[in-house]
C-alpha cells in the first residue's frame, strides 16, 4: 500500500469505532455526522481488505483482523500525538491546566493533601478534578479524556502505561472502648460487627451481598482460605467513612493502613494488626498512550511519585 494515497485520519476513525463498536457514538465523539464516518468505514475496509467490524445479534463486533492491528494502531496514534505537540516546555508556575484524575477515596484522601501543598507552591493556577471509579471506563483514559487514574487494579488494558505508586498493608481500627481490644485474636474479631469497604474498581458498582464472598475482596478473600466469615454490619465505598464509623464502641473497620493512620491519631481510636494473613496490595498510578509524551502529564505523573515516596 502507498501511503501518499492514504487518508491517515482514518486510523483515528478505526481507533474510535474499535472502542465504540458502534457508528452514531464513534461520530458523535469525533465531531462528525453518521455519513461521513459510515463513508470512513467503507474506505478503511477497502484499504484493510477486511469487513473490520461485523454485524451479529450483540451489535457490532471487531474481525479477526481488526483485533490484531487495534494495539498496534493505539501505539501508533501515541506516537503521532507526541509528533504534533508544540515544542514548548511545560511551565507549571504559569500554567492554567485542568487535570483529570480518577482515583479511589483511599488514594485521594492519602496523596491529595501532599500533593496539593506542592501544587499550590508550583503551580498555582493549576486545576485538579478527582473523578470517583465509577465515573470513569477505561476508554476514558486510553482516549485522554481523562488523564490517569490512581487505584488497585484487579487488570487493566495492554494499552496503558503504568507504574506502581507504594505497596500497603491492612490494619484495624476501632474504638479503644471496643470490649475485643482487650481481647484481642481471630476468635474475638470474628465475633465481632465490621465495617466492610469497596475495591473500587473500574465502572458502575453494584449492590453487595454478605453471602457472596467471592465478591467482597482481600480481606474476605483472606478470611475465606482459612475458611471463616466475618459479620459485615455495614457496606461502604469510602474509606473516611469506615474510619468514622470505627469510632463506634461495637464496630472493626479492615483498612489499608496508610488510611487507617489517617484516623488513629484520635485519641478514641486503636490501631491493630489483623489476627490473619492478608496479602499486601499495590496502588497503582495508570494512563493511557495519548499521554504518554505530554510535558504537561509527564509533570503531574513525576509529582505524583515523588509525593508518594515522601509518605512511604
Amino acid at each position: 500500500m502507498n501511503l501518499t494515497k492514504a487518508d491517515l485520519n482514518l486510523l483515528v476513525y478505526l481507533d474510535v469505532l474499535l472502542r465504540e463498536r458502534n457508528v452514531t457514538r464513534a461520530a458523535e465523539q469525533l465531531n462528525i455526522t453518521q455519513p461521513a464516518l459510515s463513508n470512513g468505514l467503507r474506505r478503511l475496509r477497502s484499504l484493510l481488505d477486511d469487513p473490520l467490524l461485523v454485524r451479529t445479534s450483540n451489535g457490532m463486533e471487531p474481525t479477526e483482523r481488526a483485533l490484531e492491528i487495534q494495539p498496534l494502531l493505539r501505539s501508533v496514534l501515541g506516537q503521532a500525538e507526541q509528533i504534533v505537540q508544540t515544542a514548548d516546555q511545560f511551565d507549571p508556575a504559569s500554567s492554567q491546566r485542568v487535570f483529570r484524575i480518577m482515583a479511589s477515596d483511599y488514594a485521594e484522601s492519602t496523596l491529595l493533601p501532599t500533593m496539593m501543598s506542592t501544587i499550590r507552591e508550583q503551580a498555582p493556577n493549576i486545576v485538579l478534578d478527582v473523578l470517583t471509579p465509577s465515573d470513569v471506563k477505561f476508554d476514558d483514559i486510553e482516549l485522554g479524556r481523562v488523564d490517569m487514574a490512581i487505584n488497585r487494579f484487579d487488570d487493566m488494558p495492554q494499552s496503558l502505561h503504568q507504574k506502581l505508586v507504594w505497596t500497603d498493608e491492612y490494619a484495624c481500627l476501632m474504638s479503644k472502648n471496643n470490649p475485643i481490644a482487650r481481647q484481642w485474636s481471630l476468635d474475638s474479631y470474628l465475633a465481632a460487627r465490621h465495617v466492610w469497604v469497596s475495591k473500587t474498581g473500574m465502572g458502575v458498582g453494584m449492590g453487595m451481598s454478605p453471602d457472596r464472598t467471592q465478591r467482597l475482596g482481600w480481606v474476605d478473600e483472606a478470611l475465606a482460605r482459612t475458611g471463616k466469615r466475618r459479620s459485615i454490619a455495614v457496606f461502604t465505598r469510602h474509606y473516611m467513612v469506615a474510619s468514622l464509623l470505627a469510632a463506634q464502641r461495637d464496630l472493626i473497620a479492615t483498612l489499608p493502613r496508610k488510611a487507617a493512620e489517617l484516623q488513629s491519631s484520635d485519641a478514641g481510636l486503636l490501631l491493630l494488626a489483623p489476627p490473619f494473613d492478608i496479602p499486601l496490595f499495590e496502588l497503582k498510578l495508570a494512563w493511557g498512550p495519548i499521554m504518554q509524551h505530554n510535558q504537561a502529564h509527564k509533570w503531574l505523573r513525576s509529582l505524583i511519585i515523588s509525593t508518594a515516596e515522601s509518605l512511604c
